[in-house]
């Protein structure tokens, strides 16, 4: 399957060396040009390229850069991607640490929904409660004892499928979370967001999350 990947830190850069361990055909952008992102082509085979060019002919999509930045992506991204591209959302609000204050979040839009909104295309919010190292050491296969579970959000049934699909693949359980608009329930500090449970964990974690959000992740 031919992913592009838009963000090469952490969460990117090991998608990116798994992804291409898999077997598919991985393009990876950052904000700094194809040239800083040598090292990671030579140790995984994946194609470095502008975020412009990262979802051209695209299966699926990976956007994974600070939610400060996404305003900021090439306008028309998705333009020369798949029919049916399939795009994975896997941003946090962090408006305190990092982000500065969103209006729009602030005033109770989901994380996935605002940048979906940037970007102009539906999105599917999925590993952004995941640790890094984990996307790498803690894949197992189907019916493993204690699988861990990741929670996928989103409203496009057969987008969802795909990425629950790959995340199958890439030795994870998933947790259906809901449409888009369900998404606060697996955004940062909720009983969810960093949680290695197995389904069931993972299942009423998101049950048992609060729509308000806690003053520390508040602007």
């Amino acid at each position: 399957m031919k992913i592009g990947i838009i963000g090469a830190g952490n969460i990117g850069g090991n998608l990116t060396r798994r992804l291409t361990a898999l077997g598919h055909d991985v393009s990876v952008a950052n904000s700094r040009g194809p040239e800083t992102l040598k090292a990671l082509a030579e140790e995984t085979g994946a194609t470095p390229v502008t975020a412009a060019e990262a979802a051209r002919g695209a299966r699926v999509v990976v956007v994974t850069v600070p939610l400060k930045a996404v305003p900021d992506l090439p306008s028309g991204l998705l333009g020369e991607a798949a029919d049916n591209v399939a795009v994975i959302d896997t941003g946090n609000y962090y408006p305190q640490q990092r982000d500065g204050r969103i209006a729009a979040i602030e005033d109770g839009l989901t994380e996935s929904r605002w940048t979906e909104q940037q970007i102009g295309h539906p999105v599917i919010k999925a590993f952004n409660g995941t640790y890094a190292q984990d996307i790498l050491d803690k894949g197992q296969p189907q019916g493993a004892p204690g699988r861990q579970a990741l929670p996928v959000a989103g409203d496009d049934p057969a987008a969802k499928r795909t990425v629950r699909d790959l995340i199958d693949e890439l030795g994870f359980d998933t947790v259906d979370a809901g449409g888009l608009d369900e998404s606060w329930r697996q955004q940062p500090g909720t009983p969810v967001y960093g949680n290695r449970g197995d389904a069931d964990a993972i299942a009423k974690a998101l049950a048992d999350a609060s729509p308000e959000r806690t003053a520390e992740w508040r602007a």
